[in-house]
């Protein structure tokens, strides 16, 4: 299996600035929590699993992953799961925060279920989903690509298709060797696209009320307005393609 970690330097904001639960700042009691996973009419296993935490005295975000090698690390990247929410909470977190975390949880809850791990989540932790108290303060449903944009967030890593990551976990579990054979800079981009999505959880935490109902409709707008344009540059080639077509049938004498 692979086992990474990273220091990533950060300021945080004052208490203002920050999301609060109840009233109450969270940041520094707070896991960040990301699954790649891979499905298949049910939860398979995990690919990636991703974690952060803020360290205060380092004035960083620390972050944990775990890359399953083959079918043999199916459980023991699970374990190393638990072992790690385990010593956090001895630590002192106290939440755990996802972004839409419903299907992570779904598929943990899964296999740790089928290796009879026993470990309940919601018993251990506060749940936060950032998606969810996006729609308490906006009243509007969003994306995590969307809600980055929102706080200025640039992502450093390439964006990758779920079905790129299913693909690629499949082949990793019936190959023993293929991971052998993946290019380093793949499994370097699927690694990176994870820390960016834990990473990224603390940041929009961090600059939660910086986000205002102006902001929103300014995006909205702007979305709009790219959809259109793609609309129409579609309609476009459509256009282009039918006269192509109508002028190949004139040229060779063709009628309908």
């Amino acid at each position: 299996m692979l086992t990474l970690s990273a220091m990533i330097p950060v300021n945080v904001n004052d208490p203002s600035h920050t999301l609060k639960i109840h009233g109450k700042e969270i940041l520094r009691e707070s896991i960040f929590f990301d699954l790649e996973h891979y499905l298949y009419k049910e939860p398979i296993a995990i690919g990636v699993f991703g974690a952060a935490v803020y360290n205060e005295t380092e004035e960083a975000v620390v972050t944990t992953q775990y890359m399953i090698e083959n079918k043999k690390d199916a459980k023991a990247v699970l374990e190393m799961t638990k072992t790690y929410f385990e010593e956090m909470k001895s630590l002192g977190k106290k939440y755990l925060v996802t972004f839409s975390g419903n299907n992570d949880f779904l598929v943990i809850n899964h296999l740790f279920h089928k290796y009879h791990i026993h470990y309940d989540f919601s018993e251990e932790f506060v749940l936060v989903d950032l998606q969810k108290e996006y729609e308490k303060k906006f009243q509007k449903n969003i994306g995590l690509k969307n809600l980055e944009k929102l706080h200025h967030i640039e992502r450093e890593g390439a964006l990758i298709s779920g079905m790129t990551l299913a693909k690629t976990f499949s082949k990793i579990i019936k190959d023993r060797g293929y991971i052998e054979r993946m290019p380093r800079e793949k499994i370097e981009k699927i690694l990176k696209y994870n820390e960016d999505d834990v990473v990224n959880l603390f940041n929009i935490m961090n600059q939660w009320e910086d986000v205002t109902q102006e902001d929103v409709m300014a995006l909205e707008e702007k979305l709009l307005q790219e959809k259109m344009e793609k609309l129409a540059l579609k309609a476009m080639m459509e256009e282009e393609k039918e006269e192509k077509a109508k002028n190949t049938t004139e040229e060779f004498g063709y009628s309908s």
